[in-house]
């Protein structure tokens, strides 16, 4: 039997062994981060969703990634200097893990498979920016780029997967957390 969402071991970006376990029963919003991306700013809006919601059962999540243009090369300690320093996060950092490619976390594993595809704003050109760079998904199941965000149940299912350049303020995303608190 495949293990729970709660019982893949993680490491709290201290070092720290933990699993999600400690959040059963709340709404996880879970996102590959980057400290050097176009993306970067929404850690802003990160945090503040986590300030708003948490009181109503959200919790997210950060999962920093180095496998889109090396966006993310410092270690641990400076990107948990970086993110308190720069946007004041408090939502749970853990330590940087591999989302895409040969070394894929157990966790990065379990999302993609419970949800392979990511939902797209109708009106974003993202695939087709990152198509001018050069850059394509591989694997059409691929985590696509920094920022991607996996939503998963009170009872840790994978009920959401939102492309990077969703952000907290779109409805998409805004309208299935809402759901799923209320479910």
């Amino acid at each position: 039997m495949t293990p729970s969402i709660y019982d893949i071991p993680l490491r709290r970006i201290n070092g720290e062994d933990v699993t999600l376990g400690a959040y059963r029963g709340k709404v996880l919003l879970l996102v590959n981060v980057a400290s050097a991306c176009g993306l970067t700013p929404q850690y802003e809006g990160l945090e503040k969703l986590y300030q708003d919601k948490q009181a109503d059962g959200l919790v997210v999540a950060g999962f920093p990634a180095n496998e889109f243009g090396a966006q993310e090369p410092g270690s641990n300690e400076e990107i948990a200097e970086f993110c308190t320093s720069k946007f004041a996060i408090k939502f749970p950092m853990f330590e940087k893990i591999v989302v895409k490619g040969q070394g894929l976390h157990p966790l990065y594993q379990r999302l993609i498979e419970e949800q392979p595809q990511a939902q797209e704003k109708p009106d974003s050109d993202f695939r087709a920016k990152l198509a001018g760079y050069g850059i394509k998904q591989d694997n059409p199941t691929d985590v696509l780029w920094n920022f991607e965000k996996f939503l998963v149940s009170k009872e840790g299912k994978v009920v959401g997967r939102f492309a990077p350049d969703t952000t907290t303020d779109d409805a998409l995303l805004k309208d299935a957390i809402e759901r799923e608190l209320q479910a």
